[in-house]
């Protein structure tokens, strides 16, 4: 995989299309068989990646039940992969895992700060329950 160049010279921070679920069967394979993670905000699901992976992928489930307006979807999205991008994608994380991120009606009336450290607690806490797992 090339890395994209940012003007500077550094590594571009972009979300890219290699660090998201795309399809229907990556989702699948998530959901499958899933570790957990949960409170009143998020429930993130995570796995290993499968196969060649060497980084981690992120999916969002956003459900239209949870959050009416898609106001409020589109501005819960942004938020979860700007952290991911900045705080999960960035690093040689090891092993490779995929996450699933589904939000909660409660995330609508809560400010930003909050969400970001119920996030950086879910990924945090799924990276050590699957880093302990025997293959």
């Amino acid at each position: 995989m090339q890395t994209a160049k940012a003007g500077d010279g550094q590594p571009s921070r972009a979300f890219s299309r290699d660090r998201r679920l795309l399809h229907a069967a990556d989702f699948r394979h998530v959901f499958a068989d899933p570790v957990r993670s949960s409170d009143r905000y998020f429930t993130v699901l995570a796995r290993p990646a499968r196969e060649t992976r060497s980084h981690s992928r992120l999916g969002l489930a956003i459900a239209r039940k949870q959050l009416r307006r898609a106001v409020d979807r589109n501005r819960i999205k942004r938020l979860i992969r700007e952290y991911f991008r900045l705080h999960v994608a960035g690093g040689q994380e090891d092993p490779a895992l995929d996450f699933v991120v589904m939000a909660r009606a409660a995330v609508r009336d809560t400010g930003a700060e909050t969400l970001r450290r119920s996030l950086a607690a879910h990924f945090a806490r799924l990276q050590s329950r699957l880093a302990r797992q025997p293959e």
